[in-house]
């Protein structure tokens, strides 16, 4: 019988937790020794602090009043092998004159190019794990009747180390990690865990009698399969990185076919032969985009801007510019076809969609919308 996986919490919960004791112990003049959080989710956590330091205002020696309060929770990843688990993650909180200012101290890394989740200059605190600090501010100031204004440090010493093992540099982030987090829990990510768990839900499809599968990577690709083609996400087999392995899989359980619907940021690795879309196991996406823009007629210098780019999005406004995007397309599908074809042998027959957020299809098979119907009346 399979070991069921702890879940743990993600650095965006660890600064949200953080930012509550200290806020509380700044406003409310108490101890805290831990903190009960929402997520974004619904879901309730309640976390220890492991450190809690204050500061007075020194200038006040009669009545010393808490000039800042930091506090420090645990990172704990449950079953997940991520290299963040058991670090700690402080906030800083203090008083200032007015506003409520967030921002990264050391070991959180700043965004140095276009195209992430913030603009250039900002910590790299994501989007949903600000929306979480700031709410835990704004609750305490209204609880504690306080009208001025509060600044949030949020720090991880060890990130500035930690960052080196990552793509966070090339990616565009310096000086330390991010802050991530959508849901605020760490889902344990057992690499044979998530394999057993799609074949399973294969195997349990062929023996209600299906013969056909749709698989996506991810939720970009439920979203697309939902507002392009009313296919609901219950209908699809998420295949996250794994996509030869879950080809081979759908092959084994005697599947007459799949249509794989995927984001270019995903599939363009597969246009290089990587079936495994994990960053840590190849990242060959603007080579691939640069070698199709080129034998697109893209000059030299066009390629060379490809190169350099972060992200797929970053790449399809050159290949927008210069007019290539639909010329590129129809190369790379062409190589998606023949490496997954090469891959699914002779018994299972393959269809591809591609897409993007911004543009939609970019590309798809010829045999694509049959199997997409054969997959509804398979249903």
């Amino acid at each position: 019988m399979t070991k069921k996986l702890r879940r743990g919490y993600t650095t965006g919960t660890c600064a949200q937790a953080a930012t509550k004791a200290a806020v509380t112990m700044l406003l409310g003049n108490v101890s805290v020794d831990q903190v009960t959080v929402s997520l974004p989710g619904k879901e309730v956590l309640t976390l220890k602090i492991a450190e809690a330091q204050k500061e007075f205002n020194k200038y006040n020696k009669s009545n010393p009043e808490i000039e800042s309060v930091s506090c420090a929770v645990r990172k704990d990843s449950g079953d997940d092998p991520d290299i963040t688990n058991g670090i700690l993650v402080y906030s800083k909180v203090s008083r200032i004159k007015s506003g409520i200012v967030l921002d990264g101290g050391i070991g959180v890394g700043r965004v140095t190019k276009p195209g992430l989740d913030q603009p250039v200059g900002n910590a790299a605190i994501n989007r949903v794990p600000r929306q979480m600090i700031l709410r835990e501010v704004e609750e305490a100031c209204e609880m504690y009747g306080y009208d001025g204004g509060i600044k949030i440090e949020i720090s991880i010493p060890q990130g500035v180390e930690l960052a080196k093992k990552t793509f966070n540099p090339r990616l565009g982030i310096e000086g330390g990690i991010s802050v991530l987090g959508t849901s605020g829990i760490v889902e344990p990510m057992s690499e044979q865990a998530l394999l057993d768990t799609i074949e399973l839900e294969m195997k349990v499809r062929r023996a209600g009698g299906k013969n056909y599968l749709i698989m996506a990577p991810g939720n970009y690709g439920l979203d697309f399969l939902r507002e392009a083609y009313g296919i609901q996400d219950k209908d699809v087999v998420k295949c996250s990185n794994y996509i030869g392995q879950s080809m081979d899989m759908a092959a084994d359980c005697k599947f007459q076919g799949l249509v794989l619907a995927g984001h270019i940021g995903k599939l363009i690795k597969v246009s290089g032969g990587v079936m495994n879309t994990h960053s840590r196991q190849a990242d060959c996406r603007m080579e691939v985009l640069g070698v199709h823009a080129a034998m697109n007629d893209a000059d030299a210098a066009v390629v060379r801007e490809i190169m350099d780019c972060i992200n797929t999005t970053e790449a399809m406004e050159i290949l927008r510019r210069e007019k290539l995007i639909e010329p590129v397309m129809e190369s790379v599908m062409k190589r998606i076809e023949f490496f997954l074809k090469n891959r699914a042998g002779e018994e299972l027959e393959i269809g591809v969609i591609l897409f993007s957020t911004e543009d939609g299809i970019l590309g798809k098979s010829e045999n694509a919308d049959e199997l997409l119907m054969k997959i509804q009346e398979d249903r």
